[in-house]
């Protein structure tokens, strides 16, 4: 797999506010003359939502871990496939809100399935492609499920599968986030998510234009 464009992915644990932030580093990116696609995993096109709400249905019954791993790859397969590589080719930049870190923190560390087979997947799906920058939003665990709680609260929402699991499952997802963090340096920023929004951006808009400012060299 080859790219002209470059994907730029945000990861994080759950109230984490990478969505409000995938809207702000977007329009900051477009205000700098660049082409932007946002999307987001699972999810992005019509089949891979079609899956991303058979995965966040907390209505099923519970699935097997391995399902709900080659779920996420389904949907990721046909996210590559009809939106991020052409997207990439046209040397579009992609914001996407999750990728296959997310996979390796939930499912790996989270679920306790081997990364091994998480990283035969990632090759067999993805080839060579990966991010070539992933923005963590790092948030304490209980203040983010406090944020999920009163997101719910607010606008009447129920909470979906993952957000109903025990704070244990969301301690070891964060341990994973940074622990990958310290392993690929180069790829990974990190971004104290529990700060004020107006801070959070200040962090933000000094990571992208490092990241513009590399990407002109």
């Amino acid at each position: 797999m080859t790219q002209k464009g470059l994907l730029l992915t945000l990861e994080g644990g759950e109230g984490a506010g990478k969505t409000t932030s995938r809207s702000y580093i977007s329009e900051f990116l477009k205000q700098q003359g660049i082409q932007v696609v946002e999307t987001r995993e699972p999810g992005g096109t019509e089949v891979s939502e079609a899956i991303r709400q058979v995965l966040l249905d907390s209505s099923l019954p519970k699935m097997h871990p391995d399902t709900e791993l080659l779920l996420m790859f389904a949907a990721r397969n046909e996210h590559l496939q009809k939106k991020i590589l052409p997207a990439l080719e046209a040397g579009n930049w992609v914001i996407c809100d999750r990728f296959t870190d997310a996979t390796y923190a939930y499912q790996g560390y989270g679920r306790g399935l081997d990364q091994v087979r998480i990283a035969a997947l990632e090759t067999w799906v993805q080839g060579s492609l990966r991010p070539d920058y992933t923005l963590l939003f790092d948030i304490d665990v209980n203040l983010g499920m406090q944020r999920v709680r009163s997101r719910s609260q607010q606008l009447a929402l129920s909470t979906d599968r993952f957000e109903q699991e025990q704070l244990e499952f969301f301690e070891r997802i964060r341990e994973g986030y940074l622990e990958r963090a310290k392993r690929y340096p180069e790829q990974y920023r990190i971004v104290d998510a529990a700060e004020p929004l107006n801070s959070v951006q200040k962090q933000l808009e000094q990571i992208l234009r490092a990241i513009l400012n590399r990407a002109q060299v």
